[in-house]
């Protein structure tokens, strides 16, 4: 029986080049404190292993203390062993990385560099796919299939990369990794890394997703798996435990005429207001809303926001309802209101491109929003 860790996609490094200044710190110092996390979990799991499937490093050229200072955190407690390959984003290309930190690696921190088995427990089995190159051209997992080791050992493989599941447009590579490979290669658990949210691929293939979640794509907090295995042959015991600090969440706003879109906004905001400090949070608008509910709805967002770490609303996506009452709100008559008829009848042609259409509407929205500024 042997229990692990298996997490991947650390990116240490990221530099958030997307984000607020403010806001970028605190995601870099978070990624370093994966490792501490992932320790954390292994210590409180019982787990002595901890299996990287690839992208330790966000490049193949991470500052130097960005390598040293992951080494120091790793060693800190040397009774849990690290096992690594490199990914995509850090291969085996980057040579001078991989020699410097094999120089420097204490001695529970294993980095794979060749396709071959490894005994990492009595009778455990580790087979490590470490990429040779950014886009390897092959499935580095074949070797696998035919490969041997002692029957009554277990076989884990470590790999990085997609599987047919994955691609889209129904687009094949050589490098794709079959969905069945933990099968056809006699697996008893196949650790998968790229994917950056956790995918249960079947009962033995799982990508763990990455410890710290780094978009809206995945939403929630960063993940790894606890797996146990008690036996070859055996389905595993598979955990899924939150590591990341920041929890990344992207809700639809849906409206219609006549709803309070403000109401609605303030129900799609975390109950516990203590925590929303490392919420990175965002509010995708769809549907239809008179001016005066825009307009209200981004001052709500805008009260909102200095809660969370960051905060986006998006209204690209959110089409207005033109009333006569909104445009009376600008002006009864005038150049204003000669300017905001214009602006309305334009976004309502339909001979006019939907592109053209949307920048009418938004002109005539922020027209709104102006005066209503220049009124409070």
């Amino acid at each position: 029986m042997i229990r692990f860790i298996h997490t991947s996609d650390l990116h240490l490094g990221c530099r958030f080049g997307n984000m607020p200044e403010d806001v970028r710190g605190r995601l870099v110092e978070a990624r370093h404190q994966i490792i501490e996390n992932l320790v954390k979990v292994a210590c409180d799991h019982d787990a002595a292993h901890i299996l990287v499937a690839g992208d330790i490093f966000d490049t193949e050229t991470p500052t130097d203390p960005i390598w040293r200072q992951a080494l120091s955190a790793m060693g800190h407690n040397p009774e849990i062993q690290w096992w690594l390959i490199p990914g995509n984003h850090d291969s085996l290309a980057a040579e001078s990385l991989w020699e410097r930190f094999r120089q420097h690696a204490p001695a529970n921190v294993h980095f794979l560099d060749t396709d071959k088995p490894i005994e990492i427990a009595k009778n455990v089995c580790l087979l490590p796919c470490p990429m040779p190159r950014r886009y390897p051209g092959r499935d580095l997992t074949a070797w696998m299939v035919n490969t041997k080791t002692d029957p009554q050992a277990l076989r884990i493989g470590l790999a990085h990369g997609a599987i047919r599941d994955f691609s889209e447009g129904g687009l094949e590579s050589d490098d794709i990794i079959p969905p069945d490979r933990a099968e056809t290669a006699r697996l008893d658990y196949l650790a998968l890394g790229d994917w950056h949210g956790h995918v249960s691929v079947g009962k033995r293939t799982r990508y763990c997703g990455t410890p710290e979640r780094d978009s809206f794509r995945n939403g929630g907090r960063g993940t790894c798996l606890a797996v146990t295995l008690d036996g070859p042959g055996i389905e595993p015991t598979i955990e899924i435990i939150d590591t990341g600090n920041f929890c990344w969440i992207d809700e639809e706003l849906q409206l219609v005429p006549g709803q309070s879109a403000v109401e609605e906004f303030k129900a799609l905001l975390p109950p516990n207001r203590t925590l929303l400090r490392d919420y990175m949070f965002r509010v995708r608008a769809f549907g239809r809303a008179t001016l005066a509910e825009q307009s209200a709805l981004r001052v709500a967002a805008e009260l909102a926001a200095p809660e969370f770490c960051h905060f986006i609303l998006d209204v690209s996506a959110l089409e207005t309802e033109f009333e006569d009452a909104d445009l009376d709100a600008i002006d009864h008559a005038g150049a204003l209101r000669v300017a905001a008829e214009e602006l309305s009848d334009k976004a309502q042609d339909s001979e006019r491109s939907a592109e053209a259409r949307k920048i009418s509407a938004a002109a005539l929205n922020r027209l709104y929003g102006y005066l209503q500024e220049g009124q409070q």
